[in-house]
């Protein structure tokens, strides 16, 4: 018999710190009237910091130049089409078997032409970005990517299009002029790109634009998914930062029921038995009744589901969205060297951990790692999930040591 608790880790800092610092409104305001809805802009004078702190364009230079920044971590853009590789990339010279290492020269001069530099991936590749995206991630409860837009003067990098998640904005140097209009789609799910409904996006990119205003340093405009959009730098380089929200919907609920709903209508022999020797399988009126057989299982599956049924894997899908909280292999061994009882260790901030017993033992299961607990240990860990951290002679120096090294327990 397994029991499944909910997760013990400490809920996340109050207040939506990361959400607040792009949104003047509070988070319930935000949620009613504008998440997965309509679109909001926030002044900097009406925020309490710029966004030069995340990223600049001295951190664009460094990633290209020096930081061995490789496709697709970095693409370029130009009149509305994305840019060859090879035009931007070379090898990565003698003892490094690498094609596609971002070539400072070749991305001069195409930007210098006019296209546009995409950064992606700074959730993963700078340090500020990953900070504030894994917060942001934690105040929305939906998964976050981040990457920068950095344009020439005069120059639009993508034509009208909508994205299939929601958007913020952030206006880092310099100014762009935006472009808003309608959905032709509500709210697009990942399978459904604009590129499906190309015509009707060109259509109404005709239209008068909703929104229809430039963004200076320190402005965030919220776009939900699903709204079309363009944008112009004005005057001079303009970089922005899009955090990509990757929202969870229905369909992903729809999606895990059906696969548990097939899972249980495979315990029904009527459903695992063969198709009759020689069957027309393409042929309606021959298959008609398997059809229905078939229906009905799976219909019966669907009535006895409930969110319980469910509850492991979205559990495993909601870790497998992001990433624990940055991790330095060689000092969290050299931590695990040198423990002793007297040291402090804490909770590794986004977790997503689940505490479930079993007969005899309990399982610790994170983004992390998955940990055997054993009976007389169960006492000690859900304290130290509860409390956020403890001292080594509390958790017992062997436990301790086998959370560090799982990349559970980080310095204090």
């Amino acid at each position: 018999m397994t029991a499944t608790t909910s997760s013990r880790v400490p809920a996340p800092p109050s207040g939506h710190p990361a959400l607040r610092r792009i949104v003047a409104i509070d988070a319930d305001t935000f949620a009613a009237e504008h998440w997965g809805a309509e679109p909001l802009l926030t002044r900097a004078r009406d925020l309490p910091l710029p966004f030069d702190d995340l990223f600049s364009e001295a951190a664009v230079d460094e990633l290209i130049s020096t930081r061995g920044l490789r496709t697709p971590f970095l693409r370029m853009a130009k009149e509305g089409s994305t840019l060859n590789d090879r035009a931007f990339t070379r090898g990565g010279g003698t003892g490094a078997a690498i094609a596609d290492q971002a070539s400072d020269d070749l991305v001069l001069r195409q930007f210098a032409d006019g296209a546009t530099l995409v950064l992606q991936g700074l959730h993963r590749t700078w340090g500020p970005v990953v900070e504030f995206a894994q917060q942001l991630a934690a105040d929305l409860g939906h998964p976050t990517q981040v990457n920068a837009y950095v344009t020439p003067p005069q120059n639009t990098g993508f034509s009208d299009h909508y994205d299939v998640h929601d958007v913020f904005v952030l206006q880092v140097s310099g100014t762009k002029r935006w472009r808003i209009r309608r959905p032709v789609l509500d709210s697009p799910l990942r399978h459904q790109p604009w590129t499906d409904r190309r015509a009707a996006v060109e259509e109404a990119a005709r239209e008068v634009p909703m929104i229809e205003t430039t963004l200076e340093p320190g402005d965030c405009l919220y776009l939900p998914r699903g709204y079309l959009h363009s944008a112009t730098a004005l005057g001079g380089v303009s970089t922005h930062l899009t955090v990509g929200v990757h929202s969870w919907t229905r369909h992903h609920l729809a999606d895990e029921m059906l696969k548990a709903a097939l899972s249980r209508a495979a315990q029904d022999p009527a459903v695992r038995a063969s198709l009759p020797l020689g069957t027309p399988l393409a042929d309606p009126a021959a298959r008609a009744a398997d059809v229905e057989l078939v229906r009905a299982a799976i219909q019966r599956a669907v009535a006895e589901l409930d969110a319980t049924d469910l509850s492991a894997a979205l559990s495993a899908t909601l870790r497998g969205a992001q990433r624990a909280a940055p991790l330095g292999p060689l000092a969290q061994h050299a931590l695990a060297q040198d423990l002793d009882e007297q040291t402090a260790l804490r909770m590794r901030p986004h977790l997503e951990a689940d505490f479930t017993l079993h007969e005899g033992y309990a399982v610790l299961t994170s983004r992390a790692a998955t940990l055997r607990i054993e009976p007389g240990e169960v006492d000690r860990v859900r304290a130290f999930l509860d409390e956020g951290g403890a001292t080594a002679s509390l958790l017992g120096v062997d436990l301790a040591r086998r959370l560090v090294i799982a990349g559970i327990a980080v310095p204090a």
